[in-house]
């Protein structure tokens, strides 16, 4: 029999979103806030005999514990102004769960129909040294996991530094939270993959860092640091047998939650690249993602993409599996152009496309219309509140229940392949 694999929201994440540069020059408005988002916290020498240990002193007055009703998770203070980022299912009504100690199948913590927050509305945030201030929800994207809490202080407050450096495998990773309540806990390990395709409650995969510190419930929005205890992801999810960390951790990678951040506080849109597929794994052991299906009018038909082809690159990056496909859409916003390399009829060609909006409940998209998704590989679907077996694919009991329980988190190739 093979065993659940529950991932627990310690949080989740997914999708990929570059902020494009302004190109207008700033105001003088602009500098004053870019000066107030200089971090506080000290840089750690990288030639310490203690890591974690240095990383924690310098980070962990950054890491705060988020309380709404029953419920907790993590954030990071990244603007002293009071900015803080967390997970959207530590505040999102409907997918938020009380993360503190849950008993075997059921959301870690969670009290039944316990709901979250939404934009405007109030949570309680704790910080470093137990104080607490009322801070309001500026917003969400459900898609990337991300959501951004503001509290008015009388003082600045000591702001993360953000790593501006992708993070490399290897790399020593150093997580701080409050897994079952417990405030400012420090885990660590190393980052163990990159750009690990992991899908959310829409069925559209994101890239995301792996890690094997240990994360747990209540961990979700807390930070994942590198040795310079700058923070290089906020964590967001586990895979698990038994609905506790099994060594298999995921954080959104903090270039992307900052970007959906931006996003979030200056009021844009936070609309995802749409290409207009569903596609599934090849078939003979080829690597790619095979359409299976093209909405007609798409961005995909209208420049010449059609069922039957490959897609193995977009913008140069290789396309393994429908996993690698959905996150190189999701990464970039509507209006984009892509690179696609297709195989087709035995011969390669470049396909340039112009990525749209995703409509409501496109049936070419699983993404929106779960009935148009493909079978994963390697399933596992999130559950809310439970860890029920096989919600991914009857008969494989993979499932995932991120930190907190976002609903449909995934890991691994798959696919579900709504771009």
């Amino acid at each position: 029999m093979v065993g659940t694999a529950a991932v627990l929201v310690a949080g989740f994440g997914a999708g990929m979103y570059l902020n494009r540069p302004d190109s207008n020059p700033a105001t003088a408005a602009e500098h004053a806030t870019a000066a107030r988002q200089e971090p506080s916290t000290p840089m750690v020498s990288g030639s310490t005999d203690e890591p974690a240990a240095a990383v924690a002193e310098a980070l962990g007055p950054s890491v705060v514990q988020i309380e709404l009703g029953q419920g907790l998770g993590s954030g990071v203070i990244y603007d002293k102004s009071g900015l803080i980022l967390t997970n959207a299912h530590v505040i999102d009504a409907g997918s938020s769960q009380d993360l503190s100690g849950a008993a075997p199948g059921v959301a870690p913590g969670s009290s039944p129909g316990a709901a979250g927050s939404s934009k405007g509305d109030t949570v309680k945030v704790r910080f470093h040294d137990g104080s607490t201030l009322d801070g309001t929800v500026l917003g969400s994207d459900s898609q990337a996991d991300i959501a951004v809490v503001r509290v008015e202080s009388p003082k600045d407050l000591p702001a993360a530094r953000l790593a501006t450096d992708k993070a490399r495998v290897g790399q020593v990773a150093i997580g701080i939270g409050s897994p079952f309540g417990l405030q400012e806990t420090v885990t660590a390990g190393i980052v163990s993959a990159v750009d690990r395709p992991v899908a959310g409650e829409t069925g559209i995969s994101v890239n995301m860092l792996q890690t094997d510190a240990p994360i747990n419930p209540g961990n979700s929005g807390g930070a994942l640091a590198n040795r310079r205890g700058e923070v290089i992801g906020i964590n967001s999810a586990i895979y698990s047998r038994n609905g506790e960390n099994n060594g298999i951790g995921f954080a959104i990678p903090i270039q992307t939650a900052k970007a959906v951040a931006d996003k979030i506080v200056k009021g844009e849109s936070l609309d995802h690249g749409y290409l207009g597929v569903s596609s599934k794994a090849t078939t003979g052991g080829e690597s790619g993602a095979l359409l299976a299906n093209v909405a007609s009018g798409s961005p995909a038909a209208k420049a010449g993409l059609k069922t039957g082809d490959v897609v193995t690159s977009v913008d140069g990056a290789n396309i393994t599996d429908p996993a690698d496909l959905s996150a190189a859409i999701v990464a970039h916003s509507p209006g984009d152009t892509v690179s696609l390399e297709v195989r087709r009829n035995g011969s390669t060609e470049t396909v340039s496309v112009q990525l749209g909006v995703r409509p409501a409940q496109s049936s070419a998209d699983p993404g929106s219309q779960p009935g148009g998704r493909s079978t994963p590989r390697n399933p596992g679907q999130a559950n809310p509140g439970q860890a029920n077996p096989g919600q991914g694919d009857p008969g494989q009991g993979n499932q995932l229940d991120p930190g907190q329980s976002i609903p449909g988190r995934q890991s691994g190739r798959g696919s579900r392949g709504g771009n």
